[in-house]
């Protein structure tokens, strides 16, 4: 049997922990100056990108794994979106049985507000974690990534 690479559970250990960071720090000034969540701000943002025209609606399905969370838990966030007055759901035109949801002028808003918010939180926690060596390698890729547009 052939010893698993340890280099991969450290990279993978590395990747997590740049995760962590970041949302943690987002997540901080994104309450503090909008009272709004990483994951609220994922879906805002999300949906925010629709479109009218074919496949230009997300399923909950699509918007759960565009966000990250499971369909339950993606339901239950959009809906106390939709409590704030920030998402609205409607029947689909065309299918009576699929729901849309858009974000309301509100929503949008309060988006355009957050996002100068997460993109400073963002670059300041990339800043913070290129400091550490074991994480360096990846913010490079991360900050890469962004540069070739991917």
């Amino acid at each position: 049997m052939t010893r698993p690479d340890p280099g991969l559970a450290h990279g993978w250990c590395a990747l997590t922990a740049l995760h962590g960071r970041i949302e943690a720090h987002v997540e901080r000034a994104l309450q503090a100056e909008h009272e709004l969540s990483v994951r609220e701000f994922s879906v805002l943002d999300v949906l925010s990108a629709q479109h009218d025209g074919d496949g230009g609606h997300f399923r909950m399905n699509q918007l759960a794994d565009a966000v990250v969370l499971s369909q339950s838990a993606t339901t239950r966030l959009v809906t106390r979106l939709e409590d704030r007055g920030l998402l609205a759901r409607y029947l689909c035109p065309t299918d009576r049985r699929g729901i849309y949801t858009n974000v309301t002028p509100a929503g949008l808003a309060l988006l355009e507000q957050a996002r100068p918010t997460n993109d400073l939180a963002l670059t300041e926690a990339l800043d913070s974690a290129g400091q550490r060596p074991e994480l360096a390698p990846l913010v490079t890729a991360v900050r890469h990534l962004a540069a070739s547009g991917s």
